[in-house]
C-alpha cells in the first residue's frame, strides 16, 4: 500500500555511540558501572540511569559513562534529564550524536532557533537527514519561509533524502497554510507522497479538505485504505462525507513540525535499526508534542519490544479514551501485559474494549488469541464468533479468524465443528501452509481420509520446507498409511529442525521402530521424555504412553490400545 522510504535508514539514521575507553578512578565504583552496564544491555532505562549516576560520582568526565547516562535518560523520555549530561559532554568537546540529538531537542522545546541554526553540524550534528529537515524547520520559524521551502528542496537533492525532505516540505506549506501548495506536491508523482506512510495520506485528506474537496479526499482514502478503516481512519472520513471542513493537525506548527521529523525517522528506523535507537527517536517526539498519539503508540510498541513491559503499559496508558486511537493503545497495552506474564489482566483490558467497540472484528480477534493461549477455548470460541460477524466476507483476516476458531473447536473435541472451519479457511486461502497442516494432521490423528490428508502435507511442506512441525506432519501421514521407509527422512529432517520438541522425538521413535530400528526408537522416546514439560498438561506427547513403550515396545502398547498392528503398505500403496 506504502511505497517505502527506508533504503537507506540505517546508513543515515543509527546512532553511533562512542567507544572511547572507560577508566574508573575507583575500584568501588566498577560495580556500579558494571550493573549498569547489564541493565542498559537489558534495556532496563531506570536502573541503568541510577547506576551510571553513582558511576559518575568517581569519574565524571568518562566519556562512555557520560554517554550510556544520557541514552538511558532519553530512552524513557526524560529530556530535561539528559540534558545536563549532554550538555557536560559538549563542555568536555566530546563528540556524541545522543548528546546532540538531547540537545538539540532542547533547543526546539525552547523554540531557540537561532541557536539551533548556529550549531555547526560537522561538530554538533546527528545525522544529514535530522539535521537537514530541522534546519528546514528552524528556519520557517524564524519566519523565513522561502529560505524554508529552498532548503527544503536542496535537501531532496541529495542521495537516500528526497522522499523525507518532499514529505516535510508539504507539511512546512501546509503549516503556512498554503493548501493548494501542499497539495501540489502531494499529487505529483503519481501521488507518491500520499503512500509513504498512513501519516501522510491523512495529511493530504486534510489538506484536501481545506481546499474544499473532501470528495476527492474521501476518494483518496478508499484508494489507500480500502473499504474497511480503523477507528482513527473512520473518524477523518464520517466528519468528511458530513461536509465538515477537516482542520490540518500533522504539523500547524514549527514545534510540531519539528515533532514529525523525530516521529518520521522513528517510523522508519522501527524494525531497521535497534528498537532502542527507534525508541529515542519516538520519545524526543513524543516530548516535544505530548499529544502526538502516534508517537505514543511507538514509544509503546518499542518498549513492549525491549521488553520494558511496565514502561510499555504506562506509555499506552497516556492515549486518552476519547482519541480516535483509543483501541489501537488498548491493544497495544494487553498485548504487553500478556507479555508480562499478566493474562488475567491482559483479558480484562480486551473484555472491556470490546464493550467499548463491540463491532471492530479486531478487538474480539485479539481477546479470542489471548483466550486461546490461555487455553479458555470455549470463551475463545465466542470471540472469535463476534469477530465473524463484523469481518466482511472477503476480508484479508477472515481466514485467520476461522482456522482459530478451527483450532478452539478441534481442542473441544467439536471435530465437525472444526473441519468446517478449517475447510472454509482453506476457501478463502486454498494454499495457506498452516491451515492444511493442521487439518490434514488432523485427518492422519483420526485416521480419516489419509489421501486427502497426504496432499494437504505435501503441499504444506512445499510451501514451508523449514518448518519441523509441516514436516513432522508428512512423516507422521506416511507412517500413519505403513510406508514407513519413506516416513523416516522425513522424521529425521523434522527433528534436526526441532530438536528438542518432544512430539516430533516421539514420532522418530515410532518410525524407527516400525523399520526395525529398535536401539535408536528407544534412544528417541527417552529424548522425548526428557523434554517434556510437567507443567504442560494439554501436550500431545503423552510420557505414560512413551514410558510404556520404552518397557514394553510399540507393537504391545498398540495391541493394549487395540489398535491396528503395524502394517506395511503394499505394492499399491
Amino acid at each position: 500500500m506504502f511505497f517505502p522510504i527506508r533504503r537507506a535508514a540505517s546508513a543515515i539514521l543509527a546512532l553511533s555511540l562512542t567507544t572511547a575507553p572507560l577508566a574508573l578512578q575507583a575500584e568501588e565504583n566498577l560495580g556500579a558501572y558494571l550493573a549498569g552496564r547489564q541493565a542498559l544491555f537489558d534495556s532496563n532505562y531506570d536502573e541503568a540511569a541510577k547506576y551510571y549516576t553513582r558511576a559518575l560520582t568517581a569519574d565524571p568526565q568518562n566519556p562512555a559513562l557520560l554517554e550510556n547516562l544520557t541514552l538511558s535518560q532519553l530512552a524513557q523520555g526524560n529530556i530535561e534529564r539528559a540534558l545536563p549530561v549532554a550538555q557536560q559532554m559538549e563542555r568536555l568537546g566530546l563528540r556524541s550524536q545522543i548528546a546532540h540529538m538531547v540537545i538539540a531537542a532542547g533547543l526546539i522545546q525552547a523554540e531557540d532557533y537561532e541557536t539551533l541554526l548556529a550549531r555547526n553540524p560537522e561538530e554538533q550534528g546527528v545525522s544529514p537527514l535530522v539535521d537537514g529537515l530541522t534546519r528546514g524547520w528552524a528556519l520557517l520559524g524564524q519566519g523565513s519561509v522561502s529560505e524554508a521551502l529552498a532548503h527544503f528542496d536542496a535537501l531532496a537533492e541529495e542521495q537516500g533524502l528526497r522522499s523525507f525532505a518532499l514529505l516535510h516540505k508539504a507539511f512546512a506549506l501546509g503549516a503556512v497554510g498554503d493548501y493548494e501548495g501542499a497539495e501540489e506536491m502531494f499529487a505529483a508523482d503519481g501521488a507518491q507522497l500520499s503512500h509513504i506512510s498512513r501519516r501522510a495520506a491523512i495529511a493530504r485528506a486534510q489538506i484536501l479538505s481545506q481546499l474544499g474537496r473532501n470528495e476527492d479526499a474521501l476518494e483518496m482514502m478508499a484508494d489507500l485504505f480500502g473499504a474497511n478503516f480503523d477507528p482513527g481512519l473512520t473518524a477523518i472520513a464520517d466528519r468528511l462525507a458530513g461536509g465538515e471542513s477537516v482542520s490540518f493537525d500533522i504539523a500547524p506548527t514549527v514545534l510540531d513540525g519539528m515533532a514529525e521529523v523525530f516521529f518520521t525517522i522513528g517510523a522508519v528506523l522501527n524494525g531497521e535499526a535497534e528498537d532502542d535507537y527507534a525508541l529515542v527517536y519516538a520519545q524526543v517526539a513524543k516530548t516535544l508534542r505530548p499529544e502526538h498519539v502516534d508517537a505514543i503508540l511507538l514509544s509503546a510498541e518499542l518498549l513492549d519490544q525491549l521488553g520494558q513491559y511496565d514502561l510499555a503499559d504506562q506509555t499506552y496508558k497516556a492515549v486518552p479514551k476519547e482519541h480516535p486511537d483509543y483501541h489501537a493503545a488498548e491493544l497495544g497495552r494487553a498485548e504487553a501485559l500478556r507479555r508480562a506474564a499478566k493474562p488475567d489482566a491482559a483479558i480484562e483490558v480486551l473484555e472491556q474494549l470490546a464493550r467499548g467497540y463491540p463491532t471492530l472484528p479486531a478487538v474480539h480477534m485479539a481477546l479470542g488469541d489471548l483466550q486461546r493461549q490461555e487455553e479458555n477455548y470455549a470463551k475463545a470460541v465466542l470471540a472469535y464468533d463476534r469477530a465473524l460477524e463484523f469481518t466482511e466476507p472477503d476480508a484479508g483476516a477472515r481466514w485467520f479468524i476461522l482456522y482459530a476458531r478451527g483450532i478452539c473447536h478441534e481442542r473441544l473435541k467439536n471435530w465437525p465443528l472444526a473441519e468446517a472451519d478449517f475447510r472454509a479457511a482453506l476457501e478463502l486461502n486454498p494454499d495457506q501452509p498452516q491451515v492444511l497442516n493442521y487439518l490434514g494432521y488432523s485427518l492422519v490423528e483420526r485416521r480419516e481420509k489419509l489421501d486427502e490428508a497426504l496432499d494437504m502435507i505435501e503441499r504444506a511442506v512445499a510451501a514451508r520446507p523449514e518448518s519441523g512441525y509441516i514436516v513432522d506432519s508428512l512423516g507422521w501421514v506416511l507412517y500413519r498409511l505403513g510406508r514407513y521407509d519413506e516416513a523416516v527422512g522425513h522424521m529425521e529432517r523434522a527433528v534436526e529442525l526441532m530438536p528438542v520438541d518432544p512430539v516430533v522425538n516421539d514420532h522418530l521413535g515410532d518410525v524407527y521402530w516400525a523399520v526395525g530400528r529398535y536401539r535408536e526408537a528407544e534412544f528417541q522416546w527417552s529424548r522425548a521424555l526428557s523434554f517434556i514439560d510437567p507443567e504442560d498438561t494439554d501436550g500431545e506427547a503423552d510420557p505414560v504412553r512413551i514410558r510404556r513403550k520404552l518397557e514394553i515396545g510399540l507393537d504391545q502398547v498398540l495391541a493394549e490400545e487395540g489398535a491396528a498392528p503395524l502394517k506395511v503398505a503394499d505394492d499399491e500403496g
